[in-house]
């Protein structure tokens, strides 16, 4: 679904990404961990047109999008849940979903997306139960849920997420993962960029780390799990115990 060649992206003068590669393939959730700075938000921001300094290629169903606009990319069925979830703070949880769908709007799909908002306030309750409530004074947990929900809204194909469980209480990381897996499940193909590197391998099929902007190591993502360098870098004393 997605094939990524030699990727180098810039800010300014600044190198983020020096020849990335990797691909996606249809129905995987793909893991993407790596330090902080290694250049994994860069990748997805890339990724969505985002960053305007690239060299590479993006292929995405077959079609090069490495310098289509985000707009046109959405378009395509690519949605990007940001790091730091980014709501609308000052709108309703109803105004940001209905936001996320503003394209098919413009394509006269107004009955598949009140399906499409059906089915969210089916996977997420407290969504439908607060829809009138203003973003910003959801939890964290609901946030995550609201900015999942209204990359949804776009219809995507494909769905990116940048650390969703970052700032949320182990419990309420727990459930959003459990709601990564079930979209999984559903169908979704997805690339995760995940600080918790534990759960990351759990429920994806592959993985890649990336450091300074370089793909040092990729596999199945059960065979890093138990990579002892993998182990030693991303997953720390207290899960090395665990497992060994």
């Amino acid at each position: 679904m997605l094939t990524i060649r030699n990727l180098r992206s810039y800010y300014g003068r600044m190198q983020a990404l020096k020849g990335v590669s990797l691909h996606v393939k249809e129905g995987e959730i793909v893991a993407l961990i790596g330090t902080n700075g290694a250049g994994k938000t860069t990748l997805l921001n890339s990724i969505v047109g985002l960053v305007s300094s690239i060299t590479g290629q993006i292929i995405f169903l077959n079609a090069d999008i490495t310098h289509q606009s985000p707009r046109e990319i959405i378009r395509m069925g690519v949605s990007l849940v940001p790091e730091g979830r980014q709501l609308f703070a000052p709108l309703t949880v109803m105004e940001n979903l209905t936001l996320g769908a503003y394209q098919r709007y413009r394509r006269k799909e107004k009955s598949k997306i009140k399906s499409d908002l059906d089915t969210i306030f089916e996977r997420f309750p407290v969504l439908k139960e607060r829809q009138s409530q203003v973003a910003g004074t959801l939890s964290g947990g609901e946030q995550q849920m609201l900015a999942i929900g209204r990359a949804l809204m776009s219809g995507p194909k494909f769905l990116l997420l940048d650390e969703p469980s970052m700032g949320l209480a182990p419990l309420i990381a727990g459930q959003i993962f459990q709601i990564i897996s079930q979209l999984h499940r559903q169908g979704t193909t997805i690339l995760l960029v995940e600080q918790n590197a534990a759960a990351a391998f759990k429920i994806s099929n592959r993985t890649y780390v990336i450091e300074t902007g370089r793909v040092v190591l990729q596999g199945a993502s059960e065979e890093l799990l138990h990579n002892r360098e993998v182990k030693r870098a991303y997953l720390g004393r207290e899960y090395k115990e665990v497992w060994e």
